[in-house]
């Protein structure tokens, strides 16, 4: 049996509708990509969707008392939940570099999640 999924391509700005038709497991067609990078993110998105994750996590004595973190690749949509229960655990002592790592290995993905921005520390009197 043939099942037909309807796809919004985000590679660039022109967000093609795209059909996907699945058989058995397998793509049989694609119809509606402009491109070949539609072609390529439609099929990703059908067998293996991943994500990229921004959120925040908190600073210990940084000036700020967050900084915005991302993970260092997409995650795989499945692990997302796992990735951010760990991220929610978790607390950073300040100063904190843009492009540190915060946490390796996030839920056993091999991704790192990644500090955004910098945090310096908060000079105590």
């Amino acid at each position: 049996m043939a099942v037909e999924k309807k796809i919004t391509c985000v590679v660039c700005p022109i967000g093609c509708e795209i059909l996907v038709k699945i058989e058995d497991g397998e793509c049989r067609s694609i119809k509606g990509n402009k491109c070949k990078r539609g072609e390529e993110y439609a099929i990703n998105e059908v067998f293996n969707p991943k994500r990229m994750l921004t959120t925040s996590v908190l600073v210990k004595d940084g000036v700020w008392p967050l900084v915005s973190i991302k993970t260092s690749e997409p995650v795989p949509k499945e692990k997302l939940f796992h990735v951010l229960q760990e991220v929610k655990k978790t607390a950073v002592q300040a100063p904190v570099d843009s492009g540190q790592i915060i946490l390796k290995n996030a839920a056993n993905t091999g991704i790192n999640i990644v500090a955004t921005k910098t945090v310096p520390k908060v000079n105590k009197i």
